[in-house]
């Protein structure tokens, strides 16, 4: 069993992490955790840093459950969404957990929805928590 969790750093996104611990001990699954940033501006660096922080997060709250897992930055000039759901079908992933957070629809209109678009376009179940 492959399991990737997308991680913001968000509230949902670390409730995702809650379920992506139980779901790894109980499938005994391999854990892709994928962190995903457009990049191209000199201001990066910063945004790079918290992704990276982000993944240490992450990584130290498995290693506490006993789980381990690969880390992924990803910087491919792509939206989160495109990236999350492109690197899952590359690992051939069972599952994709993503956190959402209830948006407007001008809201989703005008900064567009990670979770939305990869539970549309997803080649595998999507598990979503809030």
């Amino acid at each position: 069993m492959n399991l990737v969790l997308a991680y913001d750093g968000s509230d949902s996104s670390k409730t995702a992490l809650e379920l992506t611990k139980k779901l790894a001990k109980e499938m005994k699954a391999k854990v892709n955790v994928v962190v995903s940033r457009i990049g191209g501006r000199a201001s990066d660096t910063k945004a790079i840093d918290e992704a990276e922080m982000q993944l240490k997060f992450v990584e130290g709250a498995l290693a506490e459950a006993g789980i381990t897992c690969k880390q992924h930055l990803l910087i491919r000039g792509l939206q989160p969404g495109e990236d999350i759901v492109d690197f899952a079908e590359e690992v051939q992933a069972d599952f994709i957990i993503v956190g959402i957070v209830k948006t407007s629809r001008v809201g989703k209109i005008m900064t567009g929805s990670t979770a939305q678009h990869v539970i549309l376009n997803a080649h595998c179940p999507v598990i979503s928590v809030k």
